[in-house]
This record gives C-alpha cells, structure tokens and sequence, in this order.
C-alpha cells in the first residue's frame, strides 16, 4: 500500500492511495495527460484507479476530471459527503466536511485494516468535525498553505489575503504546525504536508513550521513521526505504508 501525491499546490491536486490491485485518487486539478505521466513516474497507471473522491469542485481540484471520466467512464466518481462508509477494494471511506468558501467541501478517512489515513486540504480552521475525523488517524495529508508573513507581505489584493486568511481559507503554516503536534500526540505517525501556496509558501518555510513545533512540544522527527511535503508536480515520489 502507498501514498502518492502526484501533484499538490495552489495550482494542481491529486493524490493516488493503493496499490497495484487497485486504490483511489483523491481528485484531478491537472490535465488528464499530466496525470498519466504523474502516475506512470510512481510506477501506476489510470487502470490501478477503482474510484476517484473529489474534495470540492474549485478548479485546482477538478480541472482534469471531464476528461478522465470521459476515457474511464466505468470508473465512479463520489462528490460531496457521503451518507455511509463507502468500500473500494479494501478500502474503507468515510468523509468529514471542511471549512471552505464553497458550496461544498469535505474531507476523507480512508481505512485498510487497522490503518487509518486523513486527508485534509482547503479548510480555514480546524473545526470540531475535523478533529473527530482526524485525530487518532495514523496517517496525515494536511494543508500547510501560506506562510503569514509572505502572505500579508506580498502583492495580492487585501480582499484576497482576508480570504486566504478566513475561517473559509486556507491552513497557515502555524495553524497546520498547531494542529500536526495534536496529531502526533494522538497517535499519528507519518505526516504530509500538502497544497503548498506557490506564491505565499516555501517547502522549507512550511517543513521547518511543522518540525520546530513538534520539537518544542517534545516530539522527536524520524523517532515518533515521520514529515513529507508534497511537491508541486511528482518526480516519482510516493510512500510506502
């Protein structure tokens, strides 16, 4: 079983979880191409993807998806939050929704065996649902979007920034660094950080926020966790679980 971001930014999402007998991508905010090529460096290929789970419908998220289900139409697709545990596979899949200034935004669980995974991007606080959701999991794909300082500093419009910075937005460093030491302290033990601002966030500014707040905290890096930021677009990275 592995993770694989294929691509993860404010430009571009998806992430494959499985194996070569089968797993789900968890949406496509790139071409159907680029997504091919994505998976083909991470040794997989669309044929490995039983159903796709799409977080919300913003364009970073969904850009290649009436493509896709226009080459795998036998291949479901599962919008918005679901009413029962979904199986793919071997999989188990629950959602929690998410803060997000949209009409809909979830998040998802995703079990095998005693494993359980989080995925968690696209939310403005962590909100008592999230928490429930999350904490205990094993396995964490959390946003760390925007370093402050680069944000209110840099040369967006200040309407954009409010947005960015609201309840609706978007994780900071800070927030995600807060709450990945709460995950850790219950239980996680992999951590991923995902869809790094391209223009408002460094891979070093955001692993450096997360790893010096646990380390603050006591928690101690390849001894009681481990820490991944996912790339802009793979160069054949994935996680064996």
């Amino acid at each position: 079983m592995i993770i694989a971001p294929l691509c993860s930014s404010s430009s571009a999402n998806s992430t494959y979880i499985g194996s070569k007998s089968g797993g789900v991508l968890i949406d496509i905010g790139c071409s159907y191409k680029k997504l091919r090529g994505y998976l083909s460096a991470c040794d997989l290929e669309v044929e490995n993807i039983k159903a796709v789970l799409i977080t919300h419908e913003h364009n970073d998220h969904v850009a290649g998806l009436a493509t896709f289900m226009k080459y795998n139409p036998e291949v479901p697709v599962y919008k918005g939050g679901l009413s029962n545990t979904l199986n793919v596979s071997d999989y188990e899949i629950t959602t929690f929704n998410t803060p997000h200034d949209t009409d809909w935004s979830v998040g998802y669980v995703i079990k095998h065996g005693d494993y359980k995974i989080a995925y968690a991007t696209d939310l403005g606080e962590v909100t008592k649902e999230v928490e429930n959701a999350t904490l205990g999991c094993n396995l964490c794909m959390i946003e760390s979007n925007y370093d402050s300082d680069m944000l209110w500093g840099g040369n967006y419009h200040y309407h954009l920034k409010q947005r960015i910075d609201s309840k609706y937005g978007h994780l900071s460093n800070s927030d995600s660094a807060d709450y990945i030491s709460r995950l850790v302290q219950n239980g996680a033990t992999r951590v991923i950080l995902a869809h790094l601002s391209r223009q408002n966030n460094t891979p070093i500014r955001a692993y450096d926020s997360t790893a010096n707040r646990l380390s603050a905290a006591g928690m101690k890096l390849n001894r009681d966790y481990t820490l991944d930021v996912a790339q802009i677009a793979t160069q054949g990275q994935f996680i064996p679980i």
